[in-house]
């Protein structure tokens, strides 16, 4: 492992350690509750802390993101589309990111492809700190998810798809709050950059359905048709995935590979809830609707493999966990079984992130080496 790679392993250290200092657990109930309890009041030091501590996390994070060059697989392709899009030409990607790139195009001058990822990379990134500001009622640990998970860095590539998974992450407490009108708004102008985020609109109401009514027989019933229609059913959701996305008919994507690590992450965090935190699952809205959202993922990852790129699919599903795990934990009766869990789950992501770092030099991700335009 090169040099390089000390920068996102110093990043995820120094953001983490700044995320300490934001204390956020009696904010978040106001957010996700929302209406005229959320926000207002005295800036008190609590709150100033917040701010900056926000603000320097965010700034590195934006930083790192934005000053990257030929960082990813998909970024010369990226460019290629940009100059694609300034020149009137057909391009696969969705009508508002095809605006903004030709908007910023004008703006800053044929091929000025630096100034188009940074303000991508300024938008996605503002989404995931302010929807774990809102939601994750323990910033800094769920910062750590997010960031270990590979969400974040993931999202120097897959410019389009991160923005909309961002998007879908922040847009989450408006189902908690049941304001859907809100919650479609935004994910419809997510749709507007990656139209698989449409998906989230049923999954995400559905999940939120369950969350707020007691399990009878007749939901496990539907659970189960649903299961039968993935096994069985395989060639009308290829119809569908394939009517909104041609291209992706028999190609590298349509593999039907299986993600034995996505799987293997789901399992344990249902295990994890069920088994030791339970008491957390009981009347906590919040909880509850984090934990069906991965039931579903793990259904989507072990029935789904029929989808080409099911992990895009399952993301927008088995993010939450950065936003589950920390409650769950931090709702244990305090002692030892409660920093097992933590350190367990800390250990696990810590031994993710590692692997992750060394794929990250594959020729299908190339997000390591790490340059920028700084100092390259």
């Amino acid at each position: 492992m090169e040099r390089s790679a000390l920068v996102y392993v110093g990043l995820t250290v120094i953001c983490g350690i700044l995320g300490l200092y934001v204390d956020n657990r009696e904010y978040v109930p106001r957010a996700v509750e929302g209406g005229r309890r959320y926000g207002g009041g005295p800036c008190t030091r609590t709150r100033a802390r917040n701010r900056i501590a926000l603000w320097a996390v965010y700034c590195l994070m934006a930083g790192v993101s934005a000053c990257r060059i030929a960082v990813g697989n998909d970024y010369w392709v990226y460019r290629e589309n940009f100059n694609l899009i300034a020149q009137n030409r057909h391009v696969s990607s969705e009508l508002g990111f095809n605006y903004i790139v030709k908007w910023l195009q004008t703006l800053f001058g044929y091929d000025a492809y630096l100034p188009v990822f940074a303000f991508f990379s300024l938008v996605t990134v503002f989404f995931f700190v302010k929807a774990l500001e809102d939601q994750g009622s323990y910033f800094a640990f769920s910062l750590y998810l997010l960031m270990t998970g590979g969400y974040y860095f993931n999202s120097l590539n897959s410019v389009r798809y991160y923005l909309a998974l961002a998007i879908a992450l922040y847009a989450m407490k408006y189902v908690l709050r049941g304001e859907y009108g809100k919650f479609l708004l935004w994910i419809l102008a997510g749709a507007m950059f990656h139209k698989s985020i449409l998906l989230v609109f049923p999954v995400y109401l559905a999940a939120r359905f369950l969350a707020a009514a007691p399990l009878k027989k007749w939901h496990y019933g539907v659970g189960l048709f649903f299961l039968g229609t993935l096994m069985f059913g395989q060639e009308v959701y290829r119809d569908i995935i394939f009517y909104f996305y041609p291209y992706y008919r028999d190609s590298h994507f349509d593999n039907g590979q299986i993600s034995y690590a996505n799987i293997l992450k789901c399992i344990c965090v249902l295990g994890l809830c069920l088994v030791f935190g339970r008491q957390g699952l009981r009347g906590d809205l919040m909880n509850r609707f984090y934990f069906f959202l991965n039931v579903f993922g793990l259904a989507a990852y072990c029935c789904g493999s029929f989808v080409p790129e099911v992990s895009r699919v399952g993301y927008y599903l088995i993010v939450s966990q950065v936003l589950l795990l920390p409650r769950i934990t931090g709702q244990m009766e305090p002692g030892w079984l409660r920093r097992f869990c933590r350190a367990g789950v800390v250990l696990a992501f810590g031994v993710y992130f590692v692997l992750l770092l060394r794929d990250m030099y594959a020729m299908d991700v190339r997000l390591l080496p790490y340059r920028n335009w700084i100092f390259d």
